[in-house]
């Protein structure tokens, strides 16, 4: 398994972490299984959206004894009332779901507290302005959380929340074809047919900055809906061509700020899949060519980070240039972070000799020679 630190948090997530809704409606046996197999897997992130208090009953008595070895994601204003699963802001349900969490995971703290799914922004406002926010920061002040995060389909309301300063994690819906949508406070909107029927161009502008912004600022990003609810998978799929579950892990992985993937398996095999993805050769991974032939949709001239420019000549790795380049694209000057990512790099945009060998494999015809130029501008190097 591979790790990496979670934005500014410093905390070490596993690459693949483990979305709870395979858990719900497990016996204790069951659940038991999983986070042996999890441990053994070197799966360390676990989201815990549901509020499901058996599920977080067994899993507690799961984890006793090991606590220390697994980074619990667990939300904030998503509540158990007669029986079934609701979003709430009133802050007494919010305080008393948050005390019952602790005391069913057999814990005194959790790792991430994610306030739940804020999509609109008159919501953000309610949350940000109002007790839900403030009794997030009394949380971390107390150390009940380590640090305050947020869950969002909407790009405009999570770019508020990472300016604001206050959270440090971000939640967020990535996959190739949510990424083609605008922002939009209803979220089936993502996944309706009709947003698909029309020709669509390159990643929405918004969401790409968003992730750009988030790896600039240190917000770590978690991941949600990787496989668009199973949608990208299978004949039918949104963008009328399927992937593989590890396409669709590996295109989320290199999206800047994103930490960890939430893989949503119900089953050990599935879970095993998705961890399989850190042992399993990078042709495997690729989906450069699955997106060339999508019938709808083009991504011409915008990298997507896929790696099919290397091997330069030279050593540069072009992907990792061009991602710190569009860093300082959306900022507008150089943050001092970047300059030093750049630095560090074995090799720089000043060594390209303009052969055009990168731009001849680029499936999207970027213009790689000219992105070099603009990085040596921007970088001095």
């Amino acid at each position: 398994m591979n790790y990496r630190t979670l934005g500014r948090t410093g905390l070490k997530v596993s690459e693949i972490g483990m979305g709870c809704e395979g858990l719900v409606d497990k016996s204790y046996e069951q659940v038991l299984e999983f986070v042996d197999r999890m441990e053994e897997l070197g799966i360390n992130c676990i989201d815990l959206y549901s509020p499901n208090p058996e599920m977080r009953s067994s899993l507690g008595k799961a984890m006793r004894g090991r606590r220390d070895k697994f980074v619990l994601q667990s939300h904030l204003c998503s509540i158990w009332e007669n029986g079934q699963y609701l979003r709430t802001r009133d802050i007494g349900k919010v305080k008393a779901a948050f005390e019952d969490m602790l005391r069913r995971l057999d814990t005194d703290h959790i790792e991430i507290g994610m306030i739940h799914y804020v999509d609109a922004v008159a919501d953000w406002q309610e949350v940000v302005n109002g007790p839900v926010m403030a009794y997030a920061r009394e949380l971390k002040e107390a150390g009940k959380i380590g640090c305050i995060g947020l869950s969002s389909h909407n790009p405009e309301v999570a770019q508020a929340a990472v300016d604001s300063g206050l959270i440090d994690v971000l939640m967020f819906s990535v996959n190739p074809c949510y990424d083609l949508q605008p922002a939009n406070e209803d979220v089936e909107q993502l996944w309706a047919d009709a947003a698909y029927e029309k020709p669509l161009v390159n990643m929405d502008p918004q969401r790409q900055a968003l992730y750009e912004s988030c790896q600039r600022q240190g917000v770590g990003i978690t991941v949600m809906k990787a496989f668009a609810g199973g949608e990208l998978l299978g004949r039918n799929a949104l963008a009328q061509v399927a992937l593989t579950p590890l396409q669709c892990l590996h295109y989320a992985l290199t999206r800047p700020g994103v930490a960890s993937v939430m893989a949503g398996a119900h089953t050990l095999e599935e879970l095993e899949a998705c961890a399989s993805y850190c042992s399993t050769p990078d042709s495997e991974k690729d989906y450069a060519a699955a997106f060339a032939a999508m019938p709808k949709i083009s991504w011409v001239g915008h990298c997507m980070y896929c790696g099919h420019c290397a091997p330069c000549p030279q050593g540069i790795d072009v992907a990792a240039v061009t991602k710190l380049l569009n860093l300082t694209r959306a900022q507008g000057q150089v943050p001092e972070t970047v300059r030093e990512h750049y630095a560090l790099l074995s090799h720089h945009a000043g060594e390209c000799v303009a052969c055009g060998s990168c731009e001849a494999r680029c499936p999207f015809s970027v213009p790689i020679v000219e992105n070099m130029k603009q990085a040596v501008q921007a970088f001095g190097l």
